[in-house]
């Protein structure tokens, strides 16, 4: 068999790459292990698949090299994607301030690549394995369970190691360290925090509680929610985090951004002297989190009312809720992580074709790329536009 482009991976970059090259007129297979095509679109986002964010910058990504998405970012940007599924007639909301999520079900989106491929004459084949990826002469050829096919152009989007059960492997990386192409370190990215002793003992028994903070660490500070789990801590606020935060660092969690503690506590015992702290956590948290605060820490049985702290009481208080720092043990891991960190170092790869400088017979996009997005719908951007800047340029 012989193709002028040949993907690995029928995930969000594969598919919008086949389809791009397809209606340029090549002749392209998708080819990948799962027996569905792109399963990690299907369950992300909570089934509903945060296919974009209107607000997507560079500014948005991590990388070696922070200025090699700019390209593609810059020519295939948030509206061309929302133009596409608007055309395909998917319905989608805006759940946070340019987050663009279905309506209905992720299912769609993978329709809409699907029909797009299928319109482009690309052929998808599926529960097909690769045992070999070689260069013959100016061309690729690939051992597959389907047979020897030859290709003039071998495009990787095979995704990173997150989520195993979904299929993830690190095939992409053992494509690129055959043909001599530096892999960085991967780790886990938006991934859930697990906690030891007595502060994972105190979290779960908070589980399912979100609270709104500010989490900062080595730079960076996001504010959204956090949710206490079973082994530790979560919600959107602690994936962000985690992303920049390395074992043995310490996380400083602000559990009222939009406020001064030490300053309002002050003023509350100047205007509210009778007034009980509980009664002022519970004013601003959940029940269950405003009374978990006072068991941790019962020095408030010494007082009655806000009006018999002295300053460095109320200093202490407010250092707790502002300045709260905690110390992870670790993450959940590749099984619940959501992207991952590292990859397929950038330095090697034409940040606008995405083929291996001296070996354009070789292209890599995707998650499979030194580059990875926060959350909220960035990484699928980058699978979009790394994918038709590839596509067009095979």
């Amino acid at each position: 068999m012989v193709y002028d482009v040949v993907v690995i991976g029928a995930g969000a970059a594969g598919l919008m790459c086949a389809a791009q090259a397809g209606f340029a007129g090549r002749r392209v297979l998708v080819v990948d292990h799962a027996n569905k095509a792109g399963k990690k679109i299907l369950m992300s986002g909570g089934g509903r698949c945060n296919f974009t964010n209107l607000a997507t910058t560079p500014q948005h990504f991590y990388s070696e090299n922070p200025f090699f998405c700019i390209s593609a970012l810059k020519r295939y940007r948030p509206e061309h994607f929302v133009s596409l599924v608007e055309r395909h007639g998917v319905e989608y909301v805006e759940k946070a301030p340019g987050q663009l999520f279905c309506a209905d079900s992720a299912k769609e989106i993978v329709s809409v690549l699907l029909t797009e491929c299928e319109w482009a004459g690309v052929k998808v084949a599926l529960s097909t394995s690769i045992s070999k990826v070689e260069r013959v002469g100016d061309s690729m050829r690939l051992a597959t369970s389907m047979g020897s096919i030859d290709a003039g152009t071998v495009v990787v989007a095979t995704g990173g190691l997150s989520i195993p059960t979904m299929g993830a492997t690190g095939f992409g990386y053992d494509i690129a360290r055959q043909f001599g192409i530096d892999v960085l370190p991967t780790r886990p990215g938006l991934v859930p925090f697990t906690l030891s002793d007595s502060w994972k003992e105190r979290a779960a028994a908070l589980s399912g509680v979100s609270v709104p903070c500010e989490v900062s660490c080595n730079e960076r500070h996001f504010i959204e929610p956090m949710l206490f789990t079973h082994r530790g801590l979560s919600g959107p606020s602690m994936l962000q985090i985690s992303s920049v935060w390395q074992p043995g660092d310490t996380i400083t969690i602000n559990l009222l951004p939009s406020e001064h503690a030490a300053e309002t506590l002050r003023h509350a015992r100047h205007t509210t002297p009778k007034r009980q702290l509980s009664t002022w956590l519970g004013e601003r948290f959940p029940k269950r989190f405003a009374q978990a605060l006072l068991e941790w820490y019962p020095d408030h049985n010494l007082a009655s009312s806000i009006a018999e702290y002295s300053n460095d009481a109320l200093d202490i208080w407010a250092q707790r809720l502002n300045q709260w720092q905690l110390k992870p043990s670790g993450t959940e891991g590749w099984r619940t992580a959501e992207v991952t960190m590292g990859g397929v170092s950038t330095e090697s790869i034409s940040s606008k074709t995405f083929e291996v400088k001296d070996l354009p017979q070789l292209r890599f996009i995707g998650e499979v790329l030194d580059v990875t997005g926060e959350l909220g719908g960035y990484n699928f951007q980058w699978a979009w536009a790394s994918g038709v800047a590839c596509g067009q340029a095979c």
